[in-house]
């Protein structure tokens, strides 16, 4: 199965999820910040009512003072007039500051918890999930919940005071007429319902894609070399546009009922203004209906309309807006596949025998990675893991970081089930190497300090000498505060596996794991990442993978996988001497390592003279 179709998969476990049951945790968001919500509604309901306060006020300056003549009547209704209008102005100022600071304090949290839970999350769950589209739930989609809690939250308050008050005007102007006006209410209602299904499940379907496209851009631009020289230009457009077009249709059929919706709104609200219009007139002619009350009548009508038309906007963006939030919410809902079990206690140490007790694992896809493997390893002890690509080396190492936990069989550390310690216990003391080393954006100081965050400037500096990396260091002309670009890409392969392996001698760790960690370096670089070793591993119990033989040569004992299982154990003579499966690779290795020192000695022959 594809990444695509597992992530499809996730999205439709969702997305049947009822509407109510995301709103009421959507509304749960507010609870922290209650008093913010409090004085954003009160501002906002204030400013609503003063809006249909204002027409009441020109019903009666057109009847007592223009009709009747009376300029003391129109000043001083004037003058309520200008002193509600300084009111109104105070309170519009009041809501919008409070709307910015609600929408901030939102996005906060809800990207506060995402983050949280993404660093709670199993491997595997980023082995089936790509990262572009778990930033568009921690960006786009934050972004527009925290939109529909504050400014959304807006425009429904004020609809819905805006409705209200013009009822309860038009109540007192004549109830007769407010009675057309109601009978139109339930209608508007049954259409908004018929349009928010269908809204809400192309806007669905508009989310998703959208991911997917943030999932294509994030893997072209970090593959981008890979992109160019293999020459994938023309297919991966043809891709992405396939990508696009999904989104383009989903949004366009949003769209489109989006704009059905308003017509049909302001047709039934034409018949009403029409009903209201004659029946008010005819009422006039008698003097029981003044001309203050229709035009009033009239202006409620459309105060009252109105926020009912703008609701056709707000209501698409509300449907986009519970989308993003049923996917944000589905992230939450993830739970971790390897979390601490109740009753968990924090491992005081993992300087004592290791043990593997008949484990076996699978992934995903049930098809086994390591099958009945048995091992104890005693305190100190270097051990090495050697086999062809795919045999299971890296599983095992995933295993005993507990990154992964066994399917079959147990791991014990000091005698007991590892899983009866805490995650975190076990992780912060295990250092760690790997073949493509990561560097975060700042300085090297800082990256170093990493291992351990309350680290002096002398105790970071020894731990580079301990890792061969302090005299590169001082090369540059920052020294330890040289910037190292985005993933480290200002410094060099070797270089940056130093730099990780100071990290890793920075944070005194019970266990030592190097993962390939000399694959890509050339040999001048690979000795001194020996050397760091050589003071990291000294004393502690270390695991060490590689390619390169010569790196293993001094490890207590080598264990060689193959499809899974240990199939030969032993050190570097012994296992020479059996002349099976260590015997082969040595031999190809070393024929390997033979030629290209070779092509070192050749290569200054090959040059032009000067």
């Amino acid at each position: 199965m594809s990444e695509n179709e597992l992530f499809e998969l996730e999205e439709e476990d969702h997305t049947g999820r009822l509407t109510a049951s995301t709103l009421k945790r959507i509304l749960g968001l507010l609870r922290p910040h209650w008093r913010w919500v409090v004085g954003f509604l009160i501002t906002i309901t204030a400013t609503a009512a003063l809006d249909a306060l204002f027409t009441y006020i020109n019903r009666a300056m057109i009847d007592q003072g223009i009709a009747g003549r009376s300029i003391p009547t129109l000043l001083r209704y004037a003058a309520y007039y200008g002193g509600l209008q300084l009111i109104q102005a105070a309170l519009v100022f009041g809501f919008i500051y409070l709307a910015g600071i609600l929408g901030e304090r939102i996005q906060y949290d809800i990207r506060k918890a995402l983050f949280n839970h993404l660093q709670e999350l199993s491997l595997s769950y980023y082995s089936r999930n790509a990262v572009g589209r778990l930033m568009a739930r921690v960006t786009s989609d934050s972004g527009r919940v925290s939109s529909l809690m504050t400014w959304g939250l807006l425009d429904v308050t004020w609809a819905v005071v805006s409705v209200i008050a013009s009822v309860v005007f038009m109540v007192m102007i004549n109830w007769q007429l407010a009675l057309i006006v109601f009978s139109i209410i339930p209608l508007l209602l049954v259409i908004a319902i018929h349009f928010r299904k269908r809204i809400l499940a192309e806007f669905r379907w508009a989310r998703r894609a959208n991911s997917q496209i943030t999932g294509e851009y994030n893997q072209t631009i970090q593959g981008v070399l890979v992109v160019k020289v293999l020459g994938r230009e023309d297919e991966n457009l043809k891709d992405f546009s396939r990508l696009t077009d999904n989104m383009f249709q989903a949004s366009y059929r949003a769209a489109w009922l989006s704009a059905l919706f308003l017509p049909t709104v302001q047709v039934i609200s034409a018949f009403a203004l029409g009903a209201i219009i004659w029946y008010g007139g005819l009422q006039s002619l008698t003097h029981s209906f003044s001309v203050g009350d229709l035009h009033a009548f009239v202006s409620y009508l459309t105060f009252m309309i109105w926020p009912v038309q703008d609701l056709a906007r707000v209501h698409a963006e509300m449907q986009h807006a519970l989308a993003s939030a049923e996917r944000i919410f589905a992230l939450l809902d993830t739970p971790p596949e390897v979390r601490n079990r109740p009753g968990a206690v924090p491992a005081k140490t993992l300087r004592g025998v290791i043990e593997f007790d008949h484990v076996s694992f699978a992934y995903d896809d049930g098809k086994p990675v390591l099958h009945n493997l048995t091992l104890r390893v005693e305190p100190g002890e270097t051990i090495a893991i050697v086999g062809p690509t795919g045999s299971g080396k890296t599983t095992l190492i995933n295993l005993l970081c507990r990154f992964y936990e066994p399917t079959q069989g147990t791991i014990r550390i000091n005698g007991r089930d590892y899983r009866e310690y805490t995650l975190e216990s076990i992780h912060a003391r295990i250092g760690v190497v790997l073949q493509t080393p990561h560097l975060f954006s700042g300085t090297i100081r800082e990256n170093i300090r990493y291992g351990r965050l309350d680290a002096a400037d002398a105790e970071i500096e020894e731990a580079a000498r301990m890792a061969g990396a302090h005299d590169f260091i001082l090369t540059f002309e920052k020294g330890y505060d040289q910037e190292v670009g985005e993933g480290g890409n200002l410094l060099s392969v070797g270089q940056k596996q130093l730099i990780s392996l100071a990290r890793a001698v920075l944070a005194k760790p019970d266990l030592f794991i190097m993962d390939e960690a000399t694959s890509s370096v050339d040999t001048l670089t690979e000795a001194l990442i020996q050397r760091g070793m050589e003071a990291l591993m000294k004393g502690r119990t270390s695991f060490i993978i590689a390619h390169r033989l010569s790196t293993i040569r001094r490890a207590d004992r080598i264990l060689v996988i193959r499809d899974g299982r240990i199939v030969e154990t032993g050190n570097h003579v012994e296992l020479l001497r059996k002349r099976g499966h260590y015997y082969r690779l040595y031999t190809q290795q070393f024929l390997l390592e033979q030629e290209q020192r070779y092509r070192l000695m050749a290569a200054p022959s090959t040059l032009p003279a000067d």
